[in-house]
């Protein structure tokens, strides 16, 4: 059941599911999903774990203004402590997906009090110089231009493209493949620029600098056959004594749909074998 909440500037919609006595934890979605991206893992998880999904901004059923300022990783990060504060949720277990992976390696690094463990699934520290930055963002305002002035019909066509990437060519061949892309069009096109032009990862800073001093266990969880993420992630863990790196077999960007159940198992004996941070 959808549940809302305005917080701030923030109307966020988001899911309980599980008993609110056990441990609590958060699911961030990637780029053009919401709250039900996890649901698979979430039916699971919920006979061990409070789980809490929530719609980021430009995605879902969230609300929130207009102005650009709402929508940058530094402010979304900040609106999303206050929603647990919300909850009442001292502390909880976080899980992110590509975008939302981002998202809560910035949540772990800034607010480190809140996360007892992450689960950071395809995910990035960013990019570590200003070219690059640059260069990402003049992509992702080009991609969004095109975005704010799509027809429906254009919109498909665009999502039909978005998945011709090389790092989903497995996720295209699965079986619920076409409910997921048909799941997407209910997004906004207008809304998921401003995501593009706000939350990018031209605009994000760099997280790599601060991965040496995180204490706070973490899981990552790339695809092999995501062959960039894989190096990223290899990267992360040689800086960061925290980290435990699991490759999924025959997966690519989005392990949690491509291989639901080996997901699971991967994140349910890391929560349960992994001693909290205090």
């Amino acid at each position: 059941m959808a549940l809302a909440v305005q917080i701030d500037n923030y109307r966020f919609t988001y899911s309980l599911e599980g008993k609110s006595n056990y441990p609590a934890i958060l699911f961030l979605h990637g780029f053009m999903g919401d709250r039900l991206e996890f649901q698979p893992a979430i039916t699971a998880l919920s006979k061990h774990f409070y789980c809490v999904a929530i719609d980021l901004p430009a995605h879902g059923q969230t609300q929130i203004p207009e102005q650009d300022c709402y929508y940058t990783i530094q402010a979304t990060a900040k609106a999303v402590i206050s929603f647990l504060n919300f909850l009442h949720i001292n502390k909880c277990d976080l899980v992110g997906y590509s975008m939302g992976g981002r998202l809560a390696l910035y949540l772990t690094i800034h607010f480190p009090n809140y996360f007892h463990r992450v689960v950071l699934e395809s995910a990035s520290a960013g990019l570590t110089t200003a070219q690059a930055r640059s260069d990402r963002l003049a992509q992702d305002h080009q991609l969004a231009t095109r975005l704010e002035n799509f027809t429906d019909c254009e919109f498909r066509d665009f999502l039909e493209s978005w998945y011709q990437q090389v790092i989903f060519a497995n996720l295209r061949s699965h079986p619920n493949f076409p409910q997921m892309l048909a799941h997407r069009l209910n997004n906004s096109p207008r809304l998921l620029a401003k995501s593009l032009r706000n939350f990018s990862t031209g605009t994000q800073p760099s997280l790599w600098e601060e991965l040496a001093q995180n204490q706070i266990p973490l899981l990552l969880i790339a695809g092999e056959l995501d062959h960039k993420f894989v190096q990223l992630n290899q990267q992360v863990a040689k800086l960061c004594q925290s980290a435990k790196l699991e490759i999924m077999p025959n997966c690519g960007h989005n392990t949690h749909f491509e291989n639901s159940d080996l997901f699971i198992q991967k994140v349910l004996n890391f929560l349960i074998y992994s001693p909290p941070k205090n």
